[in-house]
């Protein structure tokens, strides 16, 4: 069947930058069995405002490389939009230093049930600059334009196989060898 997407997050590794300097790659056949590749510019990192206020006593969260395998559905982000929202275990560093620095030790991975979601920054069809709080942890899309797409993407595929979305994240250095 078409639509059954491959959705990864490619995490740039900076230590802060408060930017949407990430990638999602969504990759896919069509009904023509034909691949096609989407890219967007979001963070996979949390903004200022998470690190130096985050909303969890155990730290800001900032989601662990890896696959989630059927972690995210269609629903309502915060009651408000669709989204990818988290329904499965997921793990997350935390960070409570509060230093506007990134910090992934690996005594700090959290695993659980967050509300790491997979949504945009803003209702404006434009591109967002800074992070600053649209990101407490979850993957963000810089441009809401962008992200009508990648829903749009969802939408089609989850018609034709369920409303269970895949997420894999990979660090940038991980494709330096290929």
């Amino acid at each position: 069947k078409a639509y059954n997407l491959n959705i990864i997050g490619v995490r740039k590794n900076d230590k802060f930058t408060n930017k949407f300097d990430d990638k999602i790659v969504l990759m896919y056949r069509d009904d023509y069995k034909v691949w096609n590749f989407h890219e967007f510019s979001v963070t996979t990192d949390p903004g200022e405002a998470a690190l130096v206020d985050p909303m969890n006593p155990k730290g800001a969260a900032i989601l662990v490389p890896g696959q989630y395998r059927g972690a995210y559905e269609m629903d309502l982000h915060r009651g408000k939009y669709l989204a990818l929202c988290q329904r499965k275990p997921v793990s997350v560093y935390r960070d409570n230093d509060k230093d506007k620095r990134y910090d992934l030790k690996d005594k700090t991975i959290d695993t659980g049930l967050f509300g790491i979601n997979i949504h945009k920054s803003s209702d404006k069809r434009k591109y967002t600059k800074y992070v600053n709080s649209w990101s407490h942890g979850c993957q963000v899309f810089a441009s809401s334009k962008e992200y009508y797409e990648f829903m749009d993407i969802c939408e089609i595929s989850k018609d034709n196989f369920g409303n269970s979305f895949t997420y894999t994240l990979i660090e940038k250095r991980d494709l330096d060898d290929i």
